[in-house]
């Protein structure tokens, strides 16, 4: 079916005049009746009643008008949308990031956004698999490492340090350990076989203190998820290496061991690069540049 057809067609059901449809559209009179003709000659129905008064659609006619102008009508909205999207931050963003971090810092800030925006219609999915951004599973991403499709845009926004931390009933029942190499006497919670951890060695507990050569230290628990050890932790199991939001959103564990890290977790703004000029998209993403310096400098 031809698309301009169709046009003029919903143009002359809405007039109800071929005259009245050629001055909205610009066209002459003749022009409008000639791809009216030509419609009804594809379809192979007539689709108006023509009479002195003017037109009156067929029962086929009623059927492709209602069609007609929903599909108009969708478009109208639609186009009022894109325009709306590059000019005022509203409509749906879906944000996707992993489970911990979601879940401890990024859902403790989500409200102060929707204040700010309430015509934004916010959705959260949490995995620790990743959605496919450009095929629209989700709008934008926080993730641990930097995108390797092309067409995703990337935004540094920081940098995670991993300390060690155990929580008080721990250290009551077990003591603190003034040393890494008192860490052989220490349960410890690592990742398991299982994890896929978005950085290398995030296991350095197992052989940090330990002399050239020995076997690492055995884990008294393996998690296939950092928030898997950062609960374990934080419920006494063992000690831990924990992202430092984690320990600063949740306020109930104890850094041991300060002078030891390991190594830094970097965090970036991802998007399919053509929400590139979306107000939304770009409103998020201010957002969270904002609220991640303030809690550097809060740290």
């Amino acid at each position: 079916m031809d698309w301009d057809k169709l046009r003029i067609f919903h143009a002359v059901a809405e007039a109800g005049s071929l005259t009245h449809a050629g001055d909205s559209l610009n066209l002459s009179q003749s022009a409008v009746s000639r791809q009216i003709s030509a419609l009804e000659e594809s379809l192979h129905v007539p689709l108006f009643h023509r009479h002195a008064r003017g037109l009156r659609l067929t029962e086929q006619g009623e059927l492709l008008y209602n069609t007609a102008h929903d599909v108009f009508s969708k478009l109208a909205m639609t186009e009022a949308r894109i325009t709306e999207s590059k000019e005022a931050p509203s409509g749906p963003l879906k944000i996707t990031t992993t489970v911990a971090f979601g879940s401890v810092w990024l859902t403790s800030r989500i409200s102060e956004f929707i204040e700010m925006y309430p015509e934004i219609e916010v959705s959260l999915v949490l995995a620790d698999t990743e959605l496919d951004l450009s095929m629209r599973e989700a709008d934008v991403a926080i993730r641990m490492e930097p995108p390797k499709k092309p067409d995703l845009v990337q935004r540094h926004l920081m940098s995670i340090g991993y300390h060690v931390y155990a929580a008080p009933s721990y250290l009551k029942k077990h003591g603190m350990p003034k040393t890494p190499a008192d860490l052989d006497d220490h349960q410890l919670v690592v990742y398991g076989e299982d994890a896929h951890p978005p950085v290398n060695n995030l296991n350095w507990l197992l052989t940090e203190g330990r002399a050239k050569g020995k076997a690492p230290r055995k884990p008294v628990l393996k998690v296939n998820s950092i928030f898997g050890i950062f609960r374990a932790v934080e419920s006494g199991v063992g000690i831990g290496a924990i992202p430092d939001y984690m320990s600063k959103e949740v306020g109930t564990l104890i850094e041991i061991l300060p002078e030891i890290r390991g190594p830094n977790l970097d965090v970036y703004f991802v998007y399919a690069s053509e929400l590139r000029n979306t107000a939304r998209i770009a409103a998020f993403r201010d957002f969270l540049v904002h609220a991640m310096r303030s809690n550097i400098t809060k740290a």
